[in-house]
C-alpha cells in the first residue's frame, strides 16, 4: 500500500466499520485498525459522520467532537479535528439533542425533527469532510453507528450505508459473539439491506470470542456459503481495554469502572472513590485516570448509603445540571454530600458537578428552570449562557502543571474559598472545577490524591511511576495487536486500497 512511513501508493483509500448492534465493538475495532495501519507507515485518519454521545472532547482548534474519535485519532497518531466527527448529537431532556456541527452547537432538535429532514441536509457536509480527509491521508477508517439494518431510518441515514453509498466505501460488519446469536446477526443484517447496500458489504469480523477458534470455523464456513462473504477475523475477548466509550456507561452502577489492571496499593491502604451516576452523565472518562492508579477503587453509585465508605466522592459532568441536582435531592444524595462536607470528607465536582456544588444556578438555556438553589457547598454562582465555552486550558494547581478541556454553558462566578483550584475553588475538603481531563496530568493527580488521602485519614500513597498517557498508548497498541494477529490484514488492505469487490451476491429478501 505504501513505500514506507509518510509515503503512499494510492491516496484516499477507505473502509467503513459497521456493527450488528450498538456496542458490537465498532469503536475499538476502528481504533485497532488505525493503530495497525499507522505502525505500517500508513497515514490514516478516523471518521464518524454522526455520533450520539455525552462523552466528548475539545480539539486544539476549539471544536467539540466525540471522545471516541479523539481516541481513534490517538490510535492513528494524528491530531483530532472537527473533520473526523462533523455531526455530534448530545442527548438532553424531553427527547431532544443538541446538534453540534463541525465542532460548534447549532441548536436543539427532537429525534423526529432531526430524522424528518435535518439529517439529510447534513449529508453534503459529511461527505465533504470525508473527502478532505481522504485527500490528505492514505486511508480513512470510518465508524458506523448502531446497525446499518435499521430499516426505519435508512432513508435519512448518513452514518452507515448512506455514507458508504455516497463515498463507495467497502463495509466490514462487526458482531459481538459474547452476546450470542452472532451468525443470525450477520446474516440478518445483510439480508435486511437493499441490493445496492448489500453490494458494499465485503465481509464480517467476529469480536470478543472466548474459546477454541476451530469450534467456530464450521459456522464461519456456513456463513460464507449463505452470504457469499468471508469472515475477515475472529478477535479474542481481552480484559483491560479501558478505551473511551461513546454511547454510554458500559458498567453496572455498582460495579468497578471499566476493567482497569488490578494492582496492589503502593501504601498501606486503598482509596475508595464513589462517582455519583447522575442523569445525563457526561465525560465519565474523567475518572479513568483515578482507576489507573494502583490501590484506587472506583465505583459508580446511585444511593446515599453507598457514599458511607467512600474516601472521595466525585460529582461528574452532566448535560442536565438542574435535573441532576433534583435527582441528588430526591435520592438523599444531596444530604449525604452536605454531611460529608461538614465532616471534612473529600468531594470533587467536575463541570456540571462543580455547578451543582455552588450556591445558585440561573438557567434559562439548558433546563430553562430559571433560578435554582445549588447545594451551597462552594461560594459559586452560575449563570447559563447561550454560547458554549469550548477550550483547552493549561495551568497549575497544587504546585503541579495541569492540562484539561472545557465544555459548558454555565459561567461560574467564584466569590470566595480557601484556595483557588484551576478555574474553581476549594472550601475545606470540597473541590470544584470546570476542567475535564485534569486528572490525566500525572503530577497533579498524585498531589490531589495525597490531599484526599490525608483528609480521609487513609495511609494511601500514590505510586510514583504511574503514567496515564503511557497506559493509554499500551491499550491502543493492544488493539493494534489484536487486529494484526487475529484479522486477515491482507484482505483488509485490499479493501482499503482497491475498494468494493465486484460480484458480491444478493442475500434475499433485501430491504422492504
Amino acid at each position: 500500500m505504501n513505500g514506507g512511513p509518510g509515503t503512499s501508493g494510492k491516496l484516499g483509500g477507505g473502509l467503513l466499520v459497521a456493527g450488528t448492534t450498538s456496542d458490537a465493538g465498532k469503536s475499538v475495532v476502528t481504533a485497532g485498525i488505525c493503530r495497525w495501519l499507522v505502525r505500517q507507515g500508513v497515514r490514516v485518519a478516523p471518521f464518524k459522520a454522526q455520533n450520539m454521545s455525552l462523552n466528548s472532547f475539545v480539539t486544539r482548534e476549539g471544536a467539540e467532537i466525540g471522545r471516541a474519535q479523539a481516541m481513534q485519532a490517538a490510535a492513528a497518531r494524528v491530531e483530532p479535528t472537527a473533520l473526523m466527527n462533523p455531526v455530534l448529537l448530545k442527548p438532553g431532556g424531553d427527547r431532544t439533542s443538541q446538534v453540534v456541527l463541525l465542532g460548534k452547537p447549532v441548536g436543539e432538535l427532537s429525534a423526529r425533527g432531526y430524522h424528518a429532514g435535518r439529517q439529510e441536509q447534513l449529508l453534503g457536509t459529511v461527505t465533504d469532510c470525508l473527502a478532505e480527509l481522504r485527500r490528505t491521508h492514505d486511508a480513512v477508517i470510518c465508524e458506523g453507528a448502531g446497525s446499518p439494518a435499521e430499516i426505519n431510518l435508512r432513508r435519512t441515514d448518513i452514518v452507515n450505508m448512506g455514507i458508504a453509498r455516497a463515498a463507495r466505501l467497502p463495509v466490514v460488519v462487526v458482531g459481538d459473539i459474547d452476546r450470542g446469536g452472532v451468525f443470525a446477526s450477520f446474516f440478518g443484517t445483510t439480508a435486511l439491506l437493499s441490493k445496492e447496500d448489500q453490494a458494499l458489504v465485503a465481509g464480517y469480523l467476529v469480536n470478543k470470542f472466548r474459546g477454541d477458534v476451530t469450534l467456530l470455523e464450521p459456522g464461519l464456513d456456513m456463513l460464507r456459503t449463505l452470504t457469499g462473504r468471508p469472515t475477515l477475523g475472529v478477535l479474542p475477548y481481552r480484559h483491560g481495554l479501558g478505551i473511551d466509550e461513546e454511547d454510554g456507561l458500559r458498567v453496572s452502577l455498582r460495579g468497578a469502572v471499566r476493567e482497569s489492571v488490578v494492582a496492589p496499593p503502593h501504601g498501606a491502604d486503598v482509596l475508595r472513590v464513589a462517582v455519583c451516576a447522575v442523569p445525563l452523565m457526561s465525560n465519565f472518562t474523567d475518572v479513568d485516570a483515578l482507576a489507573a492508579e494502583p490501590g484506587v477503587v472506583v465505583r459508580f453509585v446511585d444511593r446515599a448509603e453507598e457514599l458511607a465508605d467512600a474516601d472521595l466522592v466525585v460529582l461528574p459532568g452532566t448535560r442536565g445540571t438542574v435535573r441532576a441536582l433534583a435527582w441528588l435531592r430526591e435520592r438523599g444524595l444531596a444530604d449525604a454530600l452536605a454531611r460529608r462536607a461538614a465532616e471534612g470528607r473529600p468531594v470533587l465536582g467536575i463541570c456540571g458537578g462543580f455547578q451543582i456544588l455552588g450556591q445558585h444556578i440561573d438557567d434559562e438555556v439548558e433546563s430553562k428552570a430559571g433560578a435554582v438553589a445549588g447545594l451551597g457547598l462552594l461560594p459559586v454562582r452560575v449563570r447559563f449562557a447561550a454560547a458554549k465555552t469550548l477550550a483547552r486550558p493549561v495551568g497549575e494547581a497544587l504546585g503541579e502543571p495541569v492540562e484539561g478541556y472545557e465544555i459548558h454553558h454555565g459561567v461560574a462566578e467564584v466569590t470566595g474559598g480557601d484556595e483557588e483550584f484551576l478555574d474553581g475553588c476549594r472550601v475545606g475538603s470540597v473541590w470544584g472545577t470546570h476542567w475535564h481531563g485534569s486528572l490525566e496530568s500525572d503530577g497533579f493527580r498524585r498531589a490531589f490524591l495525597r490531599r484526599v488521602a490525608a483528609d480521609a485519614g487513609r495511609a494511601f500513597v500514590p505510586a510514583p511511576d504511574t503514567r496515564f498517557g503511557t497506559l493509554r498508548e499500551e491499550q491502543l497498541d493492544l488493539l493494534g495487536d489484536l487486529v494484526e494477529e487475529h484479522a486477515d490484514t491482507a484482505a483488509l488492505l485490499r479493501l482499503i486500497e482497491e475498494g468494493v469487490p465486484e460480484g458480491l451476491p444478493f442475500v434475499p429478501p433485501g430491504a422492504p
